[in-house]
């Protein structure tokens, strides 16, 4: 089924006061969260919405909490989450992070006790949108085994790199598995295989059925041992930075909460546009395996879905957008 973009908006908003939120917070949650379903990205949309109330209730997000800087060395911000809603602390960090980088030509603000943030590539396309390079990271809970190990010890840590860009900005979103939990859950809910091995069975075998592996939780990292020590390094970077929980301090606790991010801008005022669109153009020259298939820059797939959504709705799983109507 499908639902517009408004509709979607207004039902998390709606769900979001009942809990309590005040009007700009829930406004603010309520855009991400349909903006992550019109972009393509329903894993941090309407699929993880029911998740999302559900840590509220259970008060893993403390829907009233303010973020606070707590230190500050050169262009670097320290800042305390206190357990806020993670979408909205995360634009305000990225928001400073504009900020600093307009008046330094770079700034970056480190969060600890903050929570998850949905969609990452969220804040590279608003730093992007504002005419700044960004790069962000977060940590999560421990969902991937380490390269030779059998039990989750590394998070799905995501990385986002985002280049402004008057032709369409180049946004860089990823997990550093093959498939994220939620991509994993997306392929679940529509009974299909993965169009590559993204991690094992119970039996320890490479396989492409994705509810195989959300039961193993033995997800592949990208580039095998390469993925597995960007994981580690970026678990390092954010936590240790902020002073913050580590991927095994989050996983101590069962549940993802009280997680460690980073928000890093520059800003300049020539990005030698042709540049950008020179490496582009020769990328996409390259003969394809499949003709049919495109050769994308990051983000691109991003925008192509984002104008086919807005024209013929927003695709939703009726299961759990009628679980949301039952908020």
């Amino acid at each position: 089924m499908y639902v517009s973009f408004e509709q979607l908006k207004e039902r998390f908003s709606g769900v979001l006061l009942k809990l309590g939120f005040n009007k700009a917070r829930a406004e603010l949650c309520a855009r991400i969260f349909a903006e992550n379903s019109r972009d393509g990205v329903y894993s941090h949309g309407v699929n993880r919405f029911p998740v999302f109330v559900q840590y509220v209730k259970e008060g893993f997000i403390k829907i009233d909490a303010e973020p606070e800087k707590t230190g500050q060395n050169g262009v670097i911000e320290y800042w305390d989450g206190h357990l806020a809603p993670g979408m909205y602390t995360a634009t305000l960090a990225m928001q400073q992070a504009i900020n600093l980088s307009k008046k330094n030509g770079i700034g970056s603000v480190s969060v600890k006790n903050t929570n998850h943030w949905m969609r990452g590539g969220t804040y590279g396309w608003q730093a992007a949108e504002a005419g700044c390079i960004g790069i962000c990271a977060s940590n999560t809970i421990g969902n991937m085994p380490p390269w030779g190990g059998k039990e989750p010890r590394l998070g799905n840590n995501p990385l986002v790199i985002s280049i402004p860009r008057k032709q369409g900005h180049i946004v860089l979103d990823m997990a550093v598995s093959q498939f994220s939990y939620g991509k994993l859950q997306e392929y679940e809910l529509k009974n299909e295989k993965l169009p590559v091995a993204g991690g094992y069975d119970a039996e320890g075998q490479l396989t492409t059925n994705a509810g195989e592996i959300r039961a193993s939780k033995r997800i592949l990292p990208i580039g095998f041992w390469k993925g597995s020590g960007l994981s580690l390094v970026l678990d390092i970077l954010v936590a240790a930075l902020s002073g913050g929980r580590s991927v095994a301090e989050i996983t101590a606790d069962g549940k993802e909460f009280g997680l460690s991010q980073f928000f890093l801008c520059i800003h300049s005022k020539d990005m030698k546009a042709a540049i950008s669109d020179k490496i582009i153009e020769y990328t996409k020259s390259s003969a394809r395996v499949n003709e049919s298939e495109q050769i994308l820059y990051p983000g691109e797939k991003v925008l192509a879905t984002r104008m086919k959504n807005e024209k013929q709705g927003i695709p939703v799983n009726e299961d759990i957008w009628q679980e949301i109507l039952n908020l």
